[in-house]
């Protein structure tokens, strides 16, 4: 499944932090990005705009949630901003996070606090000039870094 590749390429990403494993960083993540490129229960709201990878859909995401700055320090080539599980579950669509938390066997709480932990080092490692890669799909994107 495209979801466990995803997954196993962000825990890589990571540093081996849960390939495509439940509750794995990785896992958490593909799953994350997965809903929010449409395959999921948001139908489409919330999600990467035609031509986006998911990646950029999540960032807008968090920039129209009030986490522009934070998202712009981990696109950035400076310090890391730090977000928290309530920032994140206040930024995502609450569906999309159960689907995640779902996937994951975790409960929503615990995804929301799993992403928060994980994605400002993926977006920063995904982001390695300072700017958002463009075109293609994520998979593509994080091969191309060869991380």
């Amino acid at each position: 499944m495209a979801g466990n590749d995803l997954g196993g390429l962000l825990g890589s990403l990571l540093g081996g932090a849960g390939g495509g494993g439940q509750g794995g960083a990785g896992g958490i993540l593909g799953s994350l990005l997965g809903a929010l490129a449409g395959g999921g229960g948001s139908g489409g709201q919330g999600g990467a705009p035609s031509g986006q990878n998911p990646l950029g859909g999540l960032l807008d995401l968090l920039t129209r949630s009030g986490l522009a700055d934070q998202a712009r320090s981990w696109i950035g080539t400076g310090d890391n901003q730090s977000v928290d599980g309530a920032q994140i579950a206040r930024a995502l669509p609450d569906d999309t996070l159960r689907q995640v938390a779902r996937e994951a066997g975790v409960s929503p709480e615990q995804a929301a606090d799993q992403i928060a932990r994980s994605l400002p080092q993926a977006v920063d490692r995904l982001t390695p000039g300072g700017s958002l890669p463009e075109g293609g799909s994520l998979e593509d994107i994080i091969r191309a870094q060869k991380l």
